[in-house]
């Protein structure tokens, strides 16, 4: 028979407690890193064919975009323009106008106020004929994809729509590890979400379509054997 002095009994009991402790703080970090905003997050699903159309965010001129400057009875003073890398356009009696970021209905206000010093009460109209938009309004598809590209966002568009637009996946792309990385404009922190491009286009699974925002950016890893 032993005997187990006071003094053990009580170091063990401390050793027990603190062992304890150390357990439930690990679980703890873990949990809150499987629960954070990482690539573990997963996006709800979307359905193939939106059940409801509805427009999209108004749409930004970007670089290069082509446009269409009409001035109602003076169309000497309209013209057909693309906008220039630096942002701007030229059109007949107005030099350097910056066009990007503005919306169409937003460049022809300007327009009609610089006009409004030749003519009196002039009526302009701005239509995009050719559109890129700005990086904030793409969704840009890199990796391991047939033709890694960026594409102009549309209204209701979803991971589907993407992946069609750049041919699908590549031959060793690991479809099921790829990203969503997105910018949250309220709380100004970037985001990331897993994909599961495998599931949805080889297998497909509709749960694994996903609907996009402007800026979002998909990331296809390819697989490592």
């Amino acid at each position: 028979m032993f005997l187990i002095s006071p003094s053990k009994s009580r170091s063990s009991w401390h050793l027990g407690k603190l062992l304890a402790g150390t357990a439930v703080a690990s679980l703890a970090l873990s949990g809150c890193a499987g629960s954070g905003g990482g690539s573990t997050a997963q996006l709800p699903p979307a359905s193939f064919v939106a059940m409801q159309e509805g427009p999209g965010e108004d749409y930004q001129i970007g670089p290069l975009d082509e446009l269409t400057v009409f001035v109602w009875r003076n169309p000497e003073l309209g013209a057909k323009v693309q906008v220039r890398p630096d942002g701007r356009i030229t059109t007949p009696l107005i030099t350097d106008m910056p066009a990007v970021g503005k919306t169409p209905s937003m460049l022809a206000e300007d327009i009609k106020l610089q006009l409004s010093q030749y003519i009196q009460e002039p009526i302009v109209s701005v239509i995009v004929d050719k559109f890129a938009g700005t990086f904030s309004q793409q969704v840009r598809i890199v990796g391991a994809t047939t033709k890694p590209a960026s594409i102009p966002y549309r209204a209701n568009m979803t991971v589907l729509d993407a992946m069609i637009a750049v041919g699908g996946l590549s031959e060793y792309a690991a479809g099921n590890r790829a990203r969503l990385v997105r910018f949250d404009k309220q709380s100004g922190t970037q985001k990331e979400f897993r994909l599961r491009l495998a599931d949805l286009l080889r297998r497909g699974d509709a749960k694994a379509n996903v609907l996009l925002v402007p800026g979002d950016v998909i990331i296809i890893p390819e697989s490592t054997f």
